[in-house]
């Protein structure tokens, strides 16, 4: 590299906080998006989304079977994007409150899995405890919400699908979830929404609140939509996602193992639920969180002879639906956090499809609306 260029190149990884290896890699991936655009052939698609707060893409994965194609995608984390790149070729755009929505392509479908610390059960008790605010007083990640509303105040899109964690309901006594609404309806969508369990797809107990809304200027008021869901048959279970053969690393050391029974000992003593949890290979596991590379306490399985283990990050991706041939790029710590904060993918490809369902039903009558207006 010419001395002149590895100057500068220096100069912007200090100012951007990042090694000049991250800076070439982001460099590069952002040429090859770029190119991969331009080069682009027109393709059969149904509809166009845009893939906000992507983490590893599950979202887009859920969309892409629905029919879609996805024209702008957009995650902060430089590891998520290393995934995301990994399994697209595409790299997100970097921080979505510096993106001018004027520049995001138009798109049909906005699909945004915002941030859901400043509302998650475990996201307000550490916050809580540490005296930091939480909701929409969180500065950096609570009003990222009004990101998605400025985009789809600029956009209107023809319809959105939001996902959040269960406990956004109810934050802050139900007004966090009231403030949401009346800013979607503001924006003059209608909106739905439901708490929905990903166990009904893959062997994991795992709630999620999805808003979806449809956007009154096109389709008109009083429009009605159903979260009708397909679930799969027969409902799966922990056996149908674990390897045969699992290195010994994922065993928990004597130490490790130690701990955690003492822990679970001492808050059942006290009367609290908290401690380590074994799946049953014929049930369902506990909610995998992006703190499951610490010690993986929440999901264990057991090993005839040994110490339980963890489950690998393959068995992870699996847990959320991911395909086999989902490309896991990075570290297992990094890994655990994606798969964590990630999302059912066959339950949101399910809901994709009603809301795409229901926007052909939308246009369909709107055609014939301007049909009989023109006679």
């Amino acid at each position: 590299m010419e001395d002149e260029l590895y100057d500068e190149l220096n100069v912007y990884s200090v100012r951007a906080d990042q090694s000049i290896q991250d800076c070439v890699r982001e460099a590069v991936a952002c040429y090859v998006t770029d190119m991969r655009k331009k080069q682009r052939e027109v393709i059969d698609e149904q509809f166009r989304f845009i893939d906000l707060f992507a983490g590893i893409g599950g979202m887009r994965i859920a969309f892409d079977r629905a029919g879609g194609h996805c024209v702008y995608s957009n995650e902060w984390n430089k590891y998520s994007q290393q995934t995301y790149f990994a399994n697209f070729g595409e790299q997100p755009e970097g921080d979505i409150t510096q993106v001018n929505a004027k520049d995001i392509p138009d798109h049909d479908i906005l699909v945004a899995g915002f941030p859901c610390q400043p509302f998650s059960i475990a996201g307000v008790s550490k916050k809580n405890s540490m005296g930091r605010a939480t909701g929409f007083e969180d500065k950096t990640q609570g009003t990222l919400f009004f990101d998605i509303c400025r985009i789809l105040k600029e956009k209107k899109p023809k319809a959105f699908m939001l996902e959040n964690v269960k406990n956004l309901y109810s934050h802050d006594k139900g007004r966090t979830f009231k403030i949401i609404i009346e800013s979607l309806n503001e924006l003059n969508y209608e909106v739905f929404y439901k708490v929905l369990d990903g166990q009904n797809y893959v062997p994991q107990h795992r709630e999620r609140i999805l808003l979806v809304g449809f956007n009154r200027e096109l389709y008109g008021e009083n429009l009605d939509f159903e979260f009708d869901l397909t679930v799969k048959r027969p409902k799966p279970v922990m056996r149908d996602i674990l390897l045969e053969e699992v290195s010994d690393k994922y065993t928990l050391s004597d130490k490790l193992w130690e701990y955690l029974q003492n822990y679970a000992a001492k808050h059942k003593a006290a009367g609290n639920g908290f401690g380590f949890g074994i799946a049953s290979s014929d049930g369902v596991a506990r909610t995998i969180s992006a703190r499951y590379h610490k010690d993986g306490s929440e999901i264990l399985i057991a090993q005839e002879g040994k110490n339980p283990r963890r489950l690998t990050p393959r068995e992870c991706a699996r847990l959320q639906g991911f395909p086999d041939d989902f490309k896991i790029p990075v570290s297992d710590t990094q890994a655990y956090k994606q798969f964590g904060n990630s999302v059912v993918v066959p339950l949101m490809e399910n809901v994709a499809k009603l809301i795409v369902d229901k926007l052909k039903q939308l246009d369909a009558l709107g055609e014939k609306k301007m049909d009989r207006q023109a006679i």
